[in-house]
């Protein structure tokens, strides 16, 4: 496959990693402005009552400025900075242990992955790119990549998933099943976070990724 230009994202969905897996190079966009409902501060994962929200909130614009909201007015992605006054990674960190603490690989990643909920991070972006280098460093994933310095609305030389970042979007997009903790209850639900496949996977994630179709 090409290159392809995509955004990093907060523990993002199985399809965005198929993506990477099966990309030649990798441009993260880096410039582009925030928007909302999207992957950037958002993951879905399995719990035991079915798809789970979890979502990271933000300070925006008019609170860090003092302005009021105005239409048209864009914060750039790289700016936005995590509202860390509410207890959002203990929250999350909660969640992730009751859905996943009795798949078979979550007590095998967990001192890895903890510091992410322990340790605060001031920009979204940055802690994105800490959750990429966790699921990178898991799948033992190589990942060719560099990080974009201007944004380009039509970029020619690349493959442009950034709207893979779309949490609302229709994705044409389908993977193989693979055993999730819950599913005898609730079925199969597909295209949850990449820690959804971590978790129940284990070292054959990077296998999985590897053996779907790319149909994007």
């Amino acid at each position: 496959m090409e290159e392809i230009l995509i955004h990093p994202a907060y523990f993002g969905p199985v399809s965005q990693f198929v993506a990477l897996v099966k990309a030649d190079k990798v441009h993260f966009e880096n410039e582009d402005n925030y928007q909302k409902q999207t992957y950037r501060n958002r993951m879905y994962i399995y719990d035991s009552n079915g798809k789970l929200l979890l979502n990271i909130p933000i300070k925006h614009r008019s609170a860090l400025t003092g302005e009021p909201k105005k239409a048209g007015k864009h914060q750039l992605y790289k700016e936005v900075q995590i509202e860390n006054d509410f207890e959002w990674q203990k929250q999350h960190w909660r969640a992730l242990k009751a859905s996943y603490q009795t798949s078979p690989f979550f007590e095998f990643y967990e001192d890895e992955i903890y510091p992410l909920y322990h340790k605060k991070f001031g920009y979204l972006l940055d802690f994105n790119y800490a959750c990429l280098e966790f699921v990178t460093e898991t799948l033992q994933l190589d990942l060719d990549f560099n990080k974009t310095s201007e944004y380009i609305l039509n970029p020619e030389d690349k493959k442009d998933l950034r709207p893979l970042i779309n949490a609302k979007g229709k994705l044409n997009f389908q993977h193989q099943e693979y055993r999730q903790v819950f599913q005898d209850k609730l079925g199969f639900l597909p295209n949850l976070s990449i820690l959804d496949l971590i978790f129940n996977e284990g070292p054959n994630s990077l296998n999985f990724l590897e053996a779907q179709e790319f149909k994007f």
